[in-house]
């Protein structure tokens, strides 16, 4: 295979593309200057040779003899002149007079019927000559008068023009390209600078930036857009730095307690019994392990992507109903109370049951840290063409700060948000990927009364509001 030859460098080819448009452009000014200065001169020339056919026919009289003769201020004689020719014909093709340059022209006929004048070219021993015919009275009598000019000075001019154009173009291409690498080299030598600072950043130094020195032009904006990107990969390597510490620190801790067991079991000898509630101890945190892997697959397949969405319309209401009814055990448990209010017909399109697992983590984080005894207030309305989901609990509440990382991976507030309670801090963090991937919003503010408040709002598919169901308490003594 026949190697490639190497890519010209963006200054070499800046240079080219200038110096061939401008080699063009100079080409087709030349071209029409000359054609301009052509047509100039030769209009020239035939006001010329029409104020000589008006000169000839003043001073051109007739002799007694039936000639013609020069009559008249010997300043306007065509003898003084070696490039122009008077020549007198009758109607019948017999030259009558001839005054001016020694050269034979044909003879000067007019057609039968013409009055006006006709300017011819007119080509004798290699010279050309502009000649202008016409008929005219010499002393009543019809003529037929030719005064013709030499163009060999006219064409000796244009020929001048034409070499100072030819030479002169290509050294002006030259010049002009030369300037041309000068000026793309200055302006490309931003760009070089830009290469050599970016160059020095590695992964181990994305907190370092390029240098803006006029963020108004395009190198400018271009530096922008690169520190732009560098802030954004360095906030995902901490990211990811934080998700392998943490998924590290998650896996590690059942795996320690998997091992812990089985080398307490294999220590000495044990009752059945004992054996059983080891057994069953190392499969909780094979669960544990179990749940944590697949939530990590999830989310990186959320981040992939590759997540297909069955999009359908949906009623938010019915969906929360079925979440509450299904988690309502786990309230019962802590004898906590969850008291929902439903909006009919509150009609979504999204996936039912990637919005099911987002609802369903919200509600389990409220009751996993509210108190015993305490309500969870889950109500779904309909606000300015939007569906809201809030779910109010009445636990230690979120300061401002962690409002915003409260949805990050493995993020705890504090000790009351610990390992402890059972969860690897991945839970929010579905909810939040499953409400955006269905084009929604998740949030979370203070409660008044203390606690906090998670808000889905989700875009309505259609429909509106018709009625409001009253609110259902799912409690420890059952729903009322």
């Amino acid at each position: 295979m026949k190697p490639r030859a190497p890519a010209l460098s963006i200054r070499v080819r800046l240079t080219l593309w200038y110096a061939v448009v401008l080699g063009l452009m100079l080409i087709v000014y030349a071209a029409a200057t000359y054609v301009a200065v052509r047509h100039e001169f030769l209009e020239q020339l035939d006001d010329q040779l029409h104020d000589d056919f008006e000169t000839a026919e003043d001073f051109l009289t007739r002799t007694p003899d039936g000639g013609i003769t020069w009559n008249g201020d010997r300043h306007h004689a065509p003898d003084e002149y070696d490039a122009r020719v008077i020549d007198v014909w009758s109607t019948t093709g017999e030259r009558m007079h001839r005054s001016g340059a020694s050269i034979n022209l044909p003879p000067a006929t007019v057609a039968a019927g013409t009055s006006h004048a006709r300017y011819d070219s007119i080509v004798v021993d290699g010279q050309r000559w502009r000649a202008l015919t016409g008929t005219t009275m010499a002393d009543s009598r019809a003529v037929v008068l030719r005064v013709a000019r030499s163009e060999e000075r006219l064409r000796n001019q244009l020929r001048e023009i034409l070499v100072v154009l030819v030479l002169g173009l290509p050294l002006v291409v030259v010049l002009a390209a030369a300037g041309g690498y000068v000026l793309a080299r200055r302006a490309l030598a931003p760009i070089d600078h830009l290469a050599s600072e970016t160059r020095r950043i590695t992964a181990d130094r994305l907190h370092e930036r390029l240098s803006v020195p006029n963020p108004n032009d395009e190198i400018g904006r271009l530096t922008a857009v690169i520190n732009e990107t560098f802030a954004r990969l360095e906030s995902s390597f901490d990211r990811l730095r934080r998700f392998t510490a943490d998924a590290s620190h998650e896996l590690r801790t059942p795996l320690a307690v998997i091992r812990g067991i089985g080398e307490a079991g294999l220590g000495e000898r044990r009752a059945p019994a004992e054996y059983r509630e080891a057994m069953g101890s190392m499969l909780e945190e094979v669960d544990r392990l179990t749940s944590l892997v697949d939530t990590l697959l999830r989310l990186s397949h959320a981040d992939a992507g590759t997540v297909r969405l069955a999009r359908e319309s949906i009623d938010l209401g019915q969906v929360t109903s079925d979440v509450v009814s299904s988690l309502a055990i786990l309230a019962e448990e802590r004898n906590q109370r969850l008291a929902v209010t439903l909006d009919d017909h509150i009609m979504i399109s999204v996936d039912r049951l990637v919005l099911r697992e987002a609802v369903t983590n919200i509600v389990d984080n409220a009751i996993k840290y509210s108190p015993a005894g305490s309500t969870i207030d889950v109500s779904v309305r309909s606000v300015d063409g939007r569906a809201v989901l809030a779910v109010a609990d009445a636990g230690p509440g979120i300061a401002p700060e962690y409002r915003e990382r409260i949805f990050d991976r493995f993020f705890r507030v504090d000790e009351g948000r610990s390992r402890d309670r059972g969860g690897a801090g991945l839970g929010l963090a579905i909810a939040k990927w499953a409400v955006e991937i269905n084009g929604g919003h998740i949030s979370v503010a203070q409660r008044p009364t203390g606690g906090s408040v998670f808000r889905i709002v989700i875009p309505l598919a259609g429909g509106g509001v018709t009625a409001r169901h009253p609110t259902v308490n799912h409690s420890a003594g059952g729903q009322s």
